[in-house]
Order: structure tokens, then sequence, then C-alpha cells
């Protein structure tokens, strides 16, 4: 079974603060953001402990071009992306059994 990426976003509340990132480890990942680890980080400072939106990838390299493009994304476009896939901003951990 090959790896996976995942491309992310994390959220305080609906339209609140929100976090791009990519990881290799999941579940892990979203345990650290919930979880306040990683103390006066940009997730800690400003709660964003909600899974809101994710894409899969199998490339490592796809998946950091991908979280690259969408940190310079306007805020209305990371909006539209998250509502697509979640439009009541629902912490979307839970469905992944994080």
């Amino acid at each position: 079974m090959s790896r996976i990426y995942l491309v992310y976003i994390m959220a305080n509340r609906k339209r609140g603060a929100v976090y791009t990132g990519v990881t290799g480890n999941p579940e892990g990942r979203v345990w650290q953001h919930k979880n306040h680890v990683f103390k006066g980080s940009f997730t800690d400072r400003y709660d964003c402990d909600k899974l809101v939106w994710y894409e899969v990838h199998e490339d490592v390299e796809a998946a950091i071009l991908r979280e690259k493009r969408i940190k310079e994304w306007h805020r209305p476009w990371k909006d539209r992306l998250i509502e697509a896939m979640n439009p009541g901003w629902r912490d979307l951990s839970k469905d992944l059994g994080f």
C-alpha cells in the first residue's frame, strides 16, 4: 500500500481563522492541532482545531505544491473550496475516525 499525503485546512469556526497544511500522518497531525501541541503556533493562538477540508494525494511533491498554491489564494477562494466539500464547516476529522 502506498503512503498518502493530506493537504488540509483547519479552522476555529465557520468563516473564522483558517490554517492550510500538508502531512504524511493525517491522524497524528490533526491530533497535534486539536491538542495544541505547538504552543504559540498559528493554530494554537487562533484555536484552529476543526478539520474543515482535505484532499488526498499519493505524491508528496504534488501535495506540497497544492498546499503552497492554496496558501497563496485570496480568502474567498479558500471559503468556496471549503464550502464545496463541507457547507456547514463541520469537523471532518470525526468522519475520518480521528
